[in-house]
């Protein structure tokens, strides 16, 4: 009972610091090639920027992005996986990767 009172205080302490960042877990039908058969997780993240840079990057090694138009179905995927509100952070993540390959 004490962990369950614990977690109900800290979900609540998250969400007065603007801190409750969720990623969908719900992939597009139209998605197509080589992101197809990928899996969404659902994740809550108190540094959202790293943890989306952390994602990307992962993708683009575990899939074997190639060229720009797999890249750019990448970022499609981020965008309508995931709120309005999180998408100057993906943005960013996306451009700071850009500038590092």
């Amino acid at each position: 009972m004490a962990a369950e009172e614990d977690q109900k205080r800290e979900k609540m302490r998250r969400k007065r610091n603007g801190l409750n960042f969720s990623f969908s877990a719900s992939l597009p039908g139209d998605v197509r090639g080589i992101y197809a058969d990928s899996i969404c997780a659902v994740k809550h993240s108190f540094d959202p920027m790293a943890d989306f840079r952390d994602s990307i990057m992962e993708m683009i090694r575990e899939v074997g992005v190639e060229d720009w138009d797999e890249m750019e179905e990448l970022v499609y995927c981020y965008v309508v996986l995931n709120s309005a509100d999180t998408h100057g952070l993906i943005a960013d993540a996306f451009l700071s990767l850009c500038t590092c390959l």
